[in-house]
């Protein structure tokens, strides 16, 4: 049997303190650089751009973090480098435009994360292009035109707050996977989350668990400003289980999108049209959301552009008001939808006008409605019936306190108060 020899506490004690004389750098270096140390200081007024650069850059090679004080650091054009962490005081740090600067900038960079760190002020508080696993966690923005602008990035944005922004608190182009959750986004000028392609193509980004209030449309038109969120030629995008109230148009817009979910939505007090997808867009899951006030519920439209395939299921949808205050070409409808839709198991209340419509005119092909809920509105369902509209089946729907329970539309003209008792006339509408 062998027998090692027992290490002696003065002996370990010492060998360790060679160790430490031998290797200096290793027994010293910090996890954690300390940028005031390095004379970057908040509240001073004046610029911070170089000594800030410099602290970014010697963290980033160093492969340590960097702690930013608190106060307002004025920078401009700053670049920041990838493999880092930058960490802020919470709620205290905030990184703010000189005069005439260009903001805070990632360019071509990876494995850059921001904690705590907020931006005030200027065109865009952050730009972030052509890069990849970006993370803002629990960062502010406020003050300025746009909170975050994203192009050909892969960005995580989660427990972040943005207030009192001109334009929208994030705005993403030809995205390569965003990931938006847990975010508190109020008071914007013109859209809360855009998420756009230059043309149709997946983007497979996920806006989820965020609470969005008071959008306004500031740059005008008809529906491309004014939206909680807003996804325009960006496919297999997931919206889900996101708090969105006071838009001046829509809560959530799917314009020209593919394979899109919309699902768990709670929208309140909506200007236009709560749930949007129109235009050319194919393969739309509206399901399990709450419509809680808007000029119209939920619309699945533009079969005259293309816009088909789509499933509308599990939805709550009341108190349509009669009129829209920003759309005058708006009527009070709770679900409406022209092709290859499925329109099942939803509740719909309290519509001074359509609860369930299907088609306008010609526009209308391959329409199921069945086993909804209806009450409290003047017409339950009204359906196209001109020469050229498609195929509608209804059946097992619950019916109560409207004026006319299923009746025939021709265009903007009801033309059949009684579809049920006169269907045979109507070759295009079957009934269980």
């Amino acid at each position: 049997m062998i027998q090692l020899p027992l290490v002696h506490r003065r002996h370990f004690l010492a060998g360790t303190a060679a160790l430490a004389a031998a290797c200096p750098l290793a027994a010293h270096a910090e996890p954690v650089l300390d940028a005031a140390s390095l004379g970057v200081l908040g509240d001073t007024g004046g610029d911070q751009t170089e000594p800030l650069q410099a602290a970014l850059d010697q963290a980033a090679a160093s492969g340590q973090s960097l702690r930013l004080p608190a106060g307002v650091i004025m920078v401009q054009g700053l670049s920041l480098p990838g493999n880092l962490l930058i960490e802020g005081v919470p709620g205290r740090t905030w990184l703010t435009g000189a005069a005439g600067g260009t903001g805070v900038l990632v360019q071509d960079k990876s494995s850059l994360s921001l904690r705590d760190v907020g931006f005030a002020g200027g065109a865009s508080g952050l730009s972030i292009t052509g890069s990849d696993a970006i993370t803002l966690e629990r960062c502010g923005f406020r003050k300025g035109e746009l909170g975050i602008n994203i192009s050909d990035a892969s960005v995580t944005v989660r427990d972040c707050h943005f207030a009192d922004l001109g334009d929208a608190a994030i705005h993403a182009m030809n995205s390569r996977g965003l990931v938006i959750a847990n975010n508190s986004i109020d008071s914007c000028g013109n859209a809360g989350i855009r998420i756009w392609r230059a043309e149709n193509g997946d983007d497979g980004s996920i806006v989820s668990g965020n609470r969005i209030a008071r959008i306004d449309w500031r740059g005008g038109g008809n529906g491309q400003n004014g939206n909680g969120i807003n996804i325009f030629w960006a496919d297999g995008v997931i919206v889900a289980d996101n708090h969105l109230s006071d838009c001046a148009f829509s809560a959530i817009r799917l314009n020209s999108t593919n394979n899109s979910v919309v699902s768990g939505n709670i929208c309140l007090h909506s200007g236009e049209v709560a749930i949007f997808s129109e235009f050319a867009f194919s393969g739309s899951v509206i399901a399990s959301n709450i419509v809680d006030g808007a000029a119209q519920g939920i619309s699945i439209t533009n079969l005259d552009s293309g816009g088909q395939l789509a499933v509308c299921s599990g939805n709550i949808v009341r108190n349509i008001t009669p009129r829209s205050a920003v759309n005058p070409d708006t009527v009070p409808v709770g679900i409406f939808a022209e092709a290859q839709t499925a329109i099942t198991g939803n509740t719909v209340q309290n519509v001074p006008g359509i609860a369930i419509a299907a088609g306008y005119g010609s526009f209308l092909q391959n329409v199921l409605i069945s086993g909804n809920v209806v009450s409290a509105s003047i017409t339950g369902i009204g359906v196209s019936v001109v020469e050229g509209a498609g195929p509608v089946h209804i059946g097992g729907n619950t019916i109560t306190g409207a004026k006319n329970a299923v009746a025939g539309l021709a265009w903007d003209e009801m033309v059949e108060p009684d579809l049920v008792a006169n269907g045979a006339r109507y070759p295009n509408v079957s009934f269980d």
